[in-house]
């Protein structure tokens, strides 16, 4: 016989695990995201992962041989931080829907938080809740709890 909370649990679980589902497929994007720049006259072209990784540099045009070296040095640096703001920026408007309390956008960007950890394979519940689920009703002695 079930009990008018059998559909209540089932749509919480449901909604459980579509929230679990949808965070790890939050954090599978970020992971793919990455940001881009190009310096003036397109000396240098910068890409950044958005864990902040530099993971391509390119020389567009042979602009930078006419560079001094600490003009190319300081092209590369401010090329490579535009590219990294930019990766963020992407990040943050992918990142910033439903996280949970207490957990920082830029630490699932830097890969200190795994959002398998945020949210476990199986909701906390008392044991009778997980009883319930798993065996049905539980056997409660007649006029118990009424």
């Amino acid at each position: 016989m079930s009990s008018p909370y059998d559909q209540e649990i089932e749509d919480l679980l449901a909604l459980y695990r579509k929230q679990r589902t949808e965070a790890v497929e939050t954090r599978r994007r970020i992971s793919e995201m990455t940001g881009t720049a190009t310096a003036p006259r397109q000396t240098v072209k910068a890409t950044v992962s958005a864990q902040g990784e530099v993971t391509a540099i390119d020389f567009p045009t042979g602009a930078y041989h006419r560079m001094a070296p600490k003009e190319l040095s300081e092209a590369l640096l401010s090329t490579i931080r535009q590219a990294r703001a930019n990766a963020l920026e992407a990040v943050a408007e992918v990142g910033s829907h439903g996280l949970p309390a207490g957990v920082r956008l830029t630490d699932l960007i830097e890969g200190r938080v795994d959002a398998t950890e945020l949210l476990a394979e199986e909701p906390a519940m008392p044991d009778e809740v997980r009883e319930y689920i798993a065996r049905g009703r539980p056997d409660v002695r007649r006029g118990a709890g009424r």
